[in-house]
C-alpha cells in the first residue's frame, strides 16, 4: 500500500505548514503530513519551511527593515504575530484558487493563521487520530550548537506522542543517527537529493526509509535499494502522470502538494 504523504500539509489547499492545511490534508485523504521544524530565537520550535518568513508571512509588513532576518533572528511572540495565511489568497500559489477548488469560506478562514508551534502541530495530529513526519530543518549558523533532536524528542515525551504515529527525516543524517540512538522505536526517514542537479548519494543504504527527489530517480535505482532491504518515498510528486508512473514502481510512498488529487488515482489504482 502506497501512503499519500501530504507535504506542508495539503499545501495546494490551505496556507502550507499551517493547522489549516494539516487539517486539509486529513480530510482529502491523506496518510500522513509532513512538516518542517524550525527554531526561534527564544529556543521554541516552530512548524515553517523557510530560512526567511518574507515568503508566506507578513513579516516585511509587521518588521520592516527585518529583511535579512531569518525566522531563528525572531522570538516566539514576534513570530506569533505575523499573518501565515493571507499571502495565500493573494498569490494562489498552486492556481486553485482560481480553478475553484477552494472556497471563499476556506479563504476566509486562512487570513490570520499564526505560524504554529510544534506542541500546536502534535496536538492536532493527535486530535485527528493521524501521523506526522517531522522534517528537522538545517540550523542557521547563529543556532549551529542548539540540541535540536534533543529538544523535539522532549516536546514529544511531553506531549505523550505516540511513537508509532511519529516519522522524523531530514537532510542531517547525523541527526536521524542521535534518534536512532535515544529513541530506536521513532521512525527515521533519511532525506536525499538535496541539490535538484544530483545525483542521489544513498552511503550505505544504512537508513530503513529513504525520502528522494523523484527527478533524480530512476525505477532501476527504486528495484536496488528494495533489493538493499529499504523503502523510498519520492519527493514532491505532484503531477497525475508523475503519480501513475511511480505508483507501479516500487515505491513505499509519495510525497505530494495534491493530497487530494493523488487519494483519487490511488483510489482507481
Amino acid at each position: 500500500m502506497i501512503s499519500n504523504i501530504a507535504h506542508r500539509g495539503a499545501r495546494s489547499l490551505a496556507p502550507e505548514n499551517t493547522l489549516a492545511a494539516a487539517e486539509k490534508a486529513c480530510q482529502a485523504g491523506a496518510d500522513l503530513w509532513e512538516t518542517d521544524v524550525r527554531v526561534s530565537r527564544d529556543q521554541a520550535l516552530i512548524l515553517f519551511h523557510d530560512l526567511y518568513p518574507g515568503r508566506t508571512t507578513n513579516a516585511d509588513q509587521i518588521f520592516p527593515g527585518r529583511h535579512q532576518d531569518t525566522v531563528s533572528d525572531f522570538s516566539l511572540a514576534e513570530i506569533r504575530r505575523l499573518d501565515a495565511g493571507s499571502f495565500f489568497e493573494k498569490s494562489d500559489p498552486f492556481g486553485t484558487i482560481r480553478s475553484g477548488e477552494v472556497s471563499q469560506v476556506d479563504l476566509a478562514s486562512y487570513r490570520g493563521q499564526p505560524v504554529p508551534t510544534l506542541e500546536e502541530g502534535l496536538q492536532l495530529t493527535t486530535d485527528l487520530g493521524w501521523k506526522i513526519n517531522l522534517e528537522l530543518k538545517v540550523l542557521p549558523e547563529s543556532m549551529r550548537d542548539f540540541p535540536l533532536v534533543d529538544r523535539v524528542l522532549a516536546v514529544v515525551e511531553q506531549s505523550a506522542f505516540p511513537c508509532e504515529k511519529l516519522v522524523i527525516s531530514s537532510f542531517n543524517h547525523h541527526w536521524l543517527r542521535q534518534v536512532q540512538r535515544s529513541r530506536p522505536e521513532i521512525e527515521v526517514q533519511a532525506l536525499i537529493g538535496s541539490s535538484r542537479m544530483g545525483p542521489l548519494d544513498w552511503g550505505g543504504y544504512e537508513f530503513p526509509v529513504y525520502n528522494a527527489r523523484f527527478t533524480l530517480i530512476s525505477v532501476k535505482q527504486i528495484l536496488l535499494a528494495r533489493q538493499r532491504g529499504v523503502r523510498v518515498n519520492l519527493f514532491t510528486v505532484n503531477a497525475p502522470e508523475e503519480m501513475r508512473r511511480f505508483i507501479p514502481a516500487g515505491v513505499s510512498g509519495l510525497i505530494t502538494d495534491y493530497p487530494q488529487r493523488l487519494s483519487r488515482i490511488l483510489q482507481y489504482s
